[in-house]
């Protein structure tokens, strides 16, 4: 997105004089951004703390801020690190950070905020995030049980829950447990994935299982992929296809790994 863009939603973001419909349109538009910056963050930030904002606004804020933690938290803050260029400051990462958590854990706010906030601060696994997470999952609210299973596919240690997840009968949390199955590579949901892999599963459902194939169980997955590849569904096709492309390129890096391990012991 060019900056000038960047700079109009800013104003669109702080402007509480715009229509909801629009300053939620700039909202995601900030979301899918690739061109971050302090000021940008800061805006959605303060839209995240503000009880003046809609609870829709809030939220859909909170859920906006996920991709950036979880970019910046990979791109790390390594001063000597030429390639190390993250888009916002190591404050604006921390205040984010600190602002998701005291959002989460403030009961007085509204559950649909302190979700998405949960959602979106998991993205950047901080020590927190485990409790948060089993407390989400032992809720008797079936909102924030999904909101459980959608974290457990940042937030480690919850193996066993997932594959659980996996037998619900809600379609929304059974969507998210393939999910982190995948993101975990669970080999032992395989059975379920393989068993969803075939055009009858419902179209996202089976989306979401042949991205998860490639990690829970690459091997096994090529024949149903290559099946799948030839879909007459273009979405179905190219996501089969892509699938069996990482598949390949994970087995050339460790077949390269081979190679150097012999190289290795012949020195």
């Amino acid at each position: 997105m060019e900056r000038k863009k960047v700079k109009d939603l800013k104003s669109l973001l702080r402007d509480r004089r715009e229509g909801e419909s629009r300053r939620m349109a700039a909202i995601e538009q900030a979301g899918d951004t690739q061109a971050w910056d302090d000021e940008l963050a800061k805006a959605l930030l303060a839209i995240v703390e503000s009880r003046e904002e809609s609870d829709a606004l809030r939220a859909r804020a909170a859920i906006a801020l996920g991709p950036l933690l979880e970019d910046t938290d990979m791109e790390g803050f390594d001063e000597d690190d030429p390639f190390s260029e993250p888009e916002i400051t190591e404050a604006t990462f921390q205040q984010i950070q600190e602002t998701l958590r005291r959002v989460y854990a403030d009961e007085s706010d509204s559950k649909e905020v302190r979700r998405r906030a949960l959602e979106g601060s998991v993205r950047s696994v901080q020590e927190w995030h485990a409790d948060a997470v089993r407390a989400a999952a032992a809720s008797s609210d079936p909102e924030w049980r999904l909101t459980a299973v959608f974290a457990m596919r940042y937030v480690p240690g919850f193996d066993a829950q997932i594959l659980a997840a996996l037998e619900s009968t809600d379609p929304e949390v059974h969507f998210e447990a393939v999910r982190a199955a995948g993101e975990r590579e669970l080999t032992a949901a395989w059975p379920h994935i393989q068993g969803l892999l075939n055009e009858r599963t419902e179209r996202d459902l089976l989306l979401a299982a042949i991205e998860a194939a490639a990690y829970v169980n690459p091997q096994e997955a090529v024949l149903p992929l290559a099946e799948l590849s030839q879909s007459q569904d273009a979405e179905i096709a190219e996501a089969a296809e892509e699938a069996m492309s990482l598949i390949e390129a994970m087995d050339l890096g460790e077949y390269d790994e081979d190679l150097e391990d012999d190289d290795d012991e012949e020195e």
